[in-house]
This record gives C-alpha cells, structure tokens and sequence, in this order.
C-alpha cells in the first residue's frame, strides 16, 4: 500500500522546515523540539477533569496525570487505563500526549493515568522500567480514591511507551499483582536489535530514522548487555504465557513494524488473546497527529472500543 497522501504531507512539511533531526540534538534540545511538534499536529478535546499529582517511586518522585472522562458517583467506580508515553526513552512527556489520553479517557469511558517517568541519559534502563511499574502498583492501590476499580486495569503506551507497558504487563504477571486485564501497544519496541527488514527498509524519510533510534538506544542503555534482558526487549521473554487480551497497532512505513508483528505473533502462539491492526499507509508517531492525519482518529477509535469491549466483558 502507498503511504498515505495525509501522511507524505507531514513528512513533506518536516523536511521543508529544514530543522536539524532531533538526533543532532542534545536530549534537553530534542525535548523542545519534539514538544512543539506534537502542540502542532495534535487535537486537544475537552475533558471533565485533569489533574496532576506527584507519587513515590523508588525513593523519588514522579509526576503522573489523571483524566477523569466524567463525573464519578459514590456508587460506581471506572476501569483505568495506566498509560506511558512514547519518546525513545528520552524525550516526550505528560504533555506531549495529553491529546492521546483526553480523547482515551472520553471514548473509552476510563480514567486514564499518564505517567511522567524519569528519562535517558540521566536516567537509564531499567528505571524507566521500574518507574512504570511503580506506577501501575500505585494505580492498583489507589483506584478506589481516584473512582477506579482495581479489578479493572489496563496498560498502554506508544513507541517506547508501548515497550514499557508490555514490559509492566509481564512483571504484574510474575508478581501476581496488579491484576492487569488488557494492554494497548502502539508500534511498541519489543526486539532486542534494531535489525528486523523494517529497519532498514524504512531507516531514511519516514519521521523515524535508523540514526534516531540508534540515539535513542545508546542514551537508554547502560552497555549492551541490557539487550539481553526482556524488560528491554520482551520479544525475547522466555515466556509470554497468560499475559493480558492484546490490541497491537503497527504502522506500514515505521521501523519497527516487524517487531510489532512478531511480538504479537509470539503472544498469539503463547496462548494469548490478540487483535493485530497494521495502518499499512502510516509511518511512526501518526497516533500524535490528529489535526492532519485522519487515521490517527481511527486508531483511537479502534482502541477505545477494544478497550471498553474487554471491561465490557469482566464482571463487576
């Protein structure tokens, strides 16, 4: 399939403004910039009530972002979606994706938890890691304060992002808490080496080149070692068995669409339950582009639905 006419604009536009690719940059310049990407290309929908709060994790602190879709009563309690931002490890944060998490929460009828974990290089593996999955325990012990029910959590994040909630979603399993019943993974990083076809195919003119996601590793990384560990690379995870029901989102022209498909071939033939969906004309990061890419709302859409079908399903 062509890559998609909405989507060849982006690029187009990106590539005229002639700014140096984030790459170049330092990780506090490369910050700014993909920032003011992001206001530029998203759709910021109203929402009943947003709140920032600070929580503990690992002797420090970090932000999260609660979204409230409407008023909760005392006699009810909504599922919620733990969410974990894209970003390479290095960049994004609770405000590039407010627009993601506004729109989830409303279509999905969830309260929606981002989580601001701590970032590379000053922070390397496995403190994101760590920090997610603080997180999510935090989720599962609060849910009756901020109108959530615990027996009703997701997971999801974009990019590395989606790396972070597969990663948690197998830690709450070897834990045996928090019990987690769904996971939203988009273009998610699951391979241990940056070396599937797609990476090389699509490593020039499509947003995300093969010198970005090298930048990105070298800066997360402590040596390589950490590529043999699955809260790095869970494609690698020597056991993928009952992990929870799966929507997993690929883009046609991303470098890592092919380890987006193995992974959820690998949850497939582990047992699990999975609904694979590649946007063939897409490249990565179109999930951010809701003012200019029409399928970035159809995304969305496919997984609120995937995501209210499944609470849908758990009994109360």
């Amino acid at each position: 399939m062509a890559l998609d006419v909405q989507m060849r604009k982006v690029i187009d536009l990106v590539e005229a403004a002639n700014a140096p690719p984030l790459w170049r940059l330092t990780p506090d310049e490369a910050r700014k910039e993909y920032a003011k990407r992001a206001k530029k290309l998203s759709v910021i929908e109203n929402i009943f009530k947003a709140e920032d709060r600070v929580i503990p994790v690992n002797g420090s602190e970090i932000k999260i972002r609660i979204y409230w879709p409407r008023k909760v009563t005392q006699d009810e309690t909504l599922p919620i979606l733990t969410f974990y931002h894209g970003g390479g490890y290095v960049i994004g944060d609770l405000d590039t994706h407010d627009s993601v998490c506004r729109i989830l929460s409303n279509r999905a009828d969830v309260i929606v938890v981002s989580v601001d974990y701590r970032l590379a290089p000053e922070y390397k593996f496995p403190v994101a890691v760590d920090d997610c999955f603080s997180a999510l325990k935090w989720v599962a012990d609060n849910a009756n304060i901020i109108g959530g029910d615990a027996r009703k959590i997701a997971v999801g994040g974009d990019s590395a992002g989606g790396n972070l909630a597969a990663v948690v979603a197998i830690l709450a399993r070897n834990n045996k808490y928090p019990e987690v019943s769904f996971q939203l993974l988009v273009y998610p990083v699951t391979a241990p080496e940056p070396e599937t076809s797609s990476h090389y195919k699509y490593a020039e003119g499509y947003l995300l080149t093969r010198q970005l996601v090298t930048w990105f590793y070298k800066h997360y990384l402590r040596t390589n070692s950490d590529t043999k560990d699955f809260r790095y690379s869970p494609l690698i995870s020597d056991d993928l068995s009952n992990l929870p029901s799966t929507l997993l989102i690929t883009a046609g022209y991303d470098p890592l669409c092919d380890e987006g498909v193995e992974y959820a071939k690998k949850l497939i033939e582990s047992g699990n339950e999975v609904k694979l969906i590649n946007y063939h004309g897409m490249a990565h990061g179109f999930l951010l582009m809701g003012s200019v890419v029409d399928i970035a709302d159809e995304a969305l859409r496919e997984s609120a639905i995937a995501i209210k079908s499944k609470f849908k399903r758990l009994k109360n």
